[in-house]
């Protein structure tokens, strides 16, 4: 029974806020509130149940205390902590949080996961919708939004924002292709690709002033609409914008739940934060795979499963179990167990040393590719090599196409376990999600599609 504390036919609320600490501290502050349009997803499935997120929030009524609405998330705050600045350094980033506008006063409440995973009030505000200090000036007249894909009313579908950065007026056209061939490449990965009539995706021009986006690693400055950039936290493939109101305000003129960021550049790039947005490079030879990865991160809170390739975060030798679907702790694997066959042992021998080293010579080869600023054509080169080599290894038998406990994952080689020897959250090779990632995704399209 939808309580009265919403209407029948909301629109949508953003609290705008500023996240910021360091590596031991982190406080949030009110930076304003927005009013969107009409809400785009369902009202009979507002509370999340699914347990994922570093954060998570719910909006309660003021005058019952029930609880209207709940969603985990992750954020660019949660990760940068991670990195070795943080120790050093205070920083702040912005963020936002979006539900269905009340029709009376509500409260909102952010909590984070304590070291045992179990959440903790961080932060609450009373939220009263007849604030006339709320921004309820509509999103920007320039921004052009149009459909790529539209199944349904957005109410009904889970909707996918494309949203393009470093396409200039007079690149629109490629935009446009570039947008569609996105979503071409989504759906043709499973289980999206069995689930296609329950999405919508929508896409908005913005257009630059310059063509392409900024590359500090490589000298290259570009101020585009979005501010999306290569070289987050010193990774020079990791590609963020840490300009969320910018963001926020574009994608506003459109219906969402989910965003991917199409930066139009030719390096190798990209990155996914659950329920925030992901992002990817539109012209790299290995742009399918970046796109489909990074938005595994972004829409249903998968782990990276590798743990060869540099990162920017520190390793850690506490191993908690994390809250990533298809990464854990348990070398029996009790978070998949249900679909590991039996007789499958656990943990599960794989190939684990002959793909270390077979890596450690990939890994220097790409180091010297980029320290040089070799042509791309040249790493892309390399990632071929790679990916014949990798698919040979890790398909061999007896385990190479089970579900068990594969040790090395989450950045680490010991202490974490990945549920299939390959994934494409584990490699770039053409094996597409394994089996528990594909049930992670599925969970979350029933989560915002109406059947």
């Amino acid at each position: 029974m939808l309580s009265a504390a919403l209407a029948a036919d909301p629109r949508t609320l953003r609290v705008d806020y500023y996240h910021g600490g360091n590596a031991t501290e982190e406080q949030l502050s009110l930076d304003g509130i927005v009013l969107e349009g009409p809400w785009p997803g369902r009202l009979d499935r507002a509370i999340d149940d699914t347990n994922l997120g570093k954060y998570y929030f719910e909006v309660l009524d003021r005058r019952t205390n029930r609880l209207l609405y709940s969603r985990g998330f992750a954020s660019i705050f949660g990760e940068w902590r991670e990195t070795p600045e943080a120790k050093d350094v205070r920083r702040q980033f912005h963020e936002s949080l979006r539900f269905p506008a009340p029709s009376a006063p509500v409260q909102v409440v952010v909590k984070r996961r304590d070291a045992r995973n179990a959440f903790q009030e961080m932060w609450s505000l009373i939220v009263d919708p007849a604030d006339p200090a709320i921004d309820r000036s509509g999103p920007p007249a320039s921004v052009k939004v149009w459909s790529v894909m539209q199944n349904g009313e957005p109410r009904d579908k889970v909707d996918l924002l494309l949203m393009g950065d470093g396409y200039t007026a007079a690149e629109m056209e490629k935009w446009h292709t570039d947008a569609r061939r996105m979503c071409d490449l989504l759906f043709a990965a499973s289980p999206f690709k069995e689930r296609r009539n329950d999405f919508n995706v929508w896409a908005v021009d913005t257009p630059s002033a310059e063509s392409g986006v900024s590359r500090s690693s490589d000298s290259v400055y570009r101020r585009s609409p979005l501010r999306a950039a290569y070289d987050a936290f010193g990774s020079e493939r990791y590609v963020l914008t840490f300009d969320n109101k910018r963001l926020r305000e574009a994608a506003s003129a459109a219906p969402y739940e989910f965003i991917e960021i199409v930066v139009n550049d030719r390096k190798y790039g990209g990155g996914g934060i659950f329920n925030l947005y992901a992002t990817v490079a539109a012209d790299n030879a290995f742009t399918p795979y970046v796109f489909v990865h990074e938005f595994g991160h972004h829409f249903a809170g998968l782990a990276d499963e590798y743990y060869t390739s540099d990162v920017a975060y520190e390793a850690t030798t506490e191993r908690p179990e994390p809250w990533e679907p298809n990464v854990t702790a348990d070398p029996h694997a009790a978070k998949w167990s249900s679909l590991v066959a039996p007789g499958t042992p656990v943990p599960t021998p794989w190939s684990k040393d002959a793909f270390e080293a077979q890596q450690k010579e990939i890994q220097a080869r790409r180091r010297q590719i980029r320290a040089a600023h070799r042509p791309e054509g040249e790493m892309e080169a390399l990632f071929r090599e790679e990916r014949e080599k990798d698919t040979a290894l890790l398909a061999s038998p007896p385990y190479g196409r089970a579900v068990g406990a594969f040790e090395g994952a989450m950045y680490e080689a010991r202490g974490y376990y990945r549920p299939q020897a390959d994934c494409i959250m584990f490699t770039r090779d053409e094996v597409g999600f394994c089996a528990v990632c594909r049930r992670a995704i599925e969970r979350i399209i029933d989560l915002y599609s109406r059947p």
